[in-house]
């Protein structure tokens, strides 16, 4: 089937061999918080900030050991190159009765260990500014209350410190991406003023030394959340602005916008500005619902935009998402295999004919071409990549079998 497949897309000048290869060196970070439905290792508290996990799902990790175990046996269903991406609220504490303010790379050294157990090529990380008591009035870095801002102004410190520390020890950059949830349930008196504070305290925190070349600082928006319907301060214009001024990097969440604001179209507005772009791709069901990715129309988009403009080592791709009600592996290797899926199914793509095409106005035949492209046997290719890889198809029995003989027994 390979060798059919093989060429039919080299009737279409699309090299299937160069097309594996490349995607073999393409990292996907893989967020921790599916593993145990965000609560966390450190106590910090219930969910709050607008974040909320659906479902009860027997097998749920309870913690550290737990969760290693269950990254481990998902990690390994996975194609393609891995970094983990850790909130900072799974500090690996042992009984050190600190609070976020004041977390040390000590605090993570069990995952550093981890990561370079099972390989991975590297360790992001983000400030935990939810789920916590100093998350007062649903505010954070733009609390009017100075003692509560300037706590997740050292959080965020104390966070700079931790990423460099993972970005020496696994020899590779370390995205950091502050997220606040901070805003307004009903039309706020002054809109203004919060995000000042924010300004702030973002300026506080970049004051810290860091090797930038080691550390990528990024801010991501929101539209709104539950809790803030009318008004979030980290706005995408406001987070824009700051991060163009102040030479950070944006991260798009796909699920963090309107309905028809697409992050495909997204990624090349900010390619034009910036030499990062960060992602956290997740599905949104009438609204930012982080549902599991799966092989849709936005996520083809979002990797086309990708692979066709040259951009693999410019787009820092992070999954974000987390189902409590379906078994939480099977959530996690459904979304990294969609998010790989969609990024063969771009590299699959003739692209240089395909611009050439819209740049001589041949929009017929573009239209006509893009029809025919969806019937190409893609998936004898996406089988091909797996079998390279040392993966099956199907995934699912391996995680009943662990399901049947770990998950069941918590």
């Amino acid at each position: 089937m390979y060798g059919l497949a093989k060429k039919e897309y080299a009737a279409y000048g699309v090299d299937t061999e160069a097309a594996i290869a490349k995607l073999k060196h393409i990292p996907v970070s893989i967020h921790c918080w599916q593993g145990d439905d965000v609560i966390g290792l450190d106590g910090g508290g219930s969910l709050s900030g607008g974040i909320q996990t659906t479902g009860n799902y027997p097998g749920r990790a309870r913690n550290f050991e737990e969760l290693k175990a269950d990254i481990k046996t998902a990690f390994a269903l996975m194609p393609g190159k891995k970094r983990l991406n850790l909130h900072a609220s799974y500090a690996v504490l042992n009984g050190d009765s600190v609070d976020r303010d004041k977390y040390e790379p000590k605090h993570f050294a069990a995952w550093v260990e981890f990561a370079k157990e099972i390989g991975l090529q590297g360790v992001d990380f983000n400030p935990t500014m939810f789920s916590h008591k100093n998350a007062k009035d649903g505010l954070t870095l733009s609390s009017p209350d100075e003692s509560v801002r300037k706590f997740w102004v050292e959080h965020c410190k104390a966070c700079l410190k931790i990423a460099e520390y993972f970005a020496n020890e696994m020899n590779s950059h370390c995205l950091v991406n502050i997220w606040i949830p901070d805003g307004y349930k009903d039309v706020p008196a002054d809109r203004l003023t919060p995000r000042l504070r924010l300004k702030k305290s973002l300026d506080e925190i970049l004051s810290v030394k860091y090797d930038k070349k080691k550390v990528i600082v990024a801010v991501e928006s929101k539209v709104f959340g539950i809790g803030v319907e009318s008004y979030t301060v980290g706005s995408n214009e406001f987070y824009q602005n700051y991060a163009a001024k102040n030479g950070i990097c944006c991260l798009l969440d796909n699920g963090h916008y309107h309905p028809t604001e697409y992050v495909s179209d997204k990624i090349p507005a900010l390619l034009a500005f910036y030499d990062k772009v960060a992602l956290h791709v997740t599905r949104g069901v009438r609204w930012d619902s982080d549902h599991v990715v799966l092989f849709e129309d936005e996520l083809k988009e979002i990797a086309k935009e990708i692979v066709s403009n040259g951009a693999t080592e410019k787009v820092l791709i992070g999954l974000d998402y987390f189902d409590a009600s379906i078994n939480r592996l099977s959530a996690w290797v459904t979304g990294q295999r969609a998010m790989q899926k969609a990024l063969l199914y771009a590299l699959l793509l003739p692209n240089e004919k395909l611009r050439s095409l819209q740049d001589m106005s041949g929009f017929t035949e573009l239209m006509a071409l893009n029809e025919e492209l969806k019937d190409l046997p893609f998936g004898a290719v996406w089988k091909e990549y797996l079998k390279r890889e040392g993966l099956e198809k199907n995934y699912f029995l391996k995680i009943k079998e662990y399901e049947k003989e770990v998950l069941s027994k918590r």
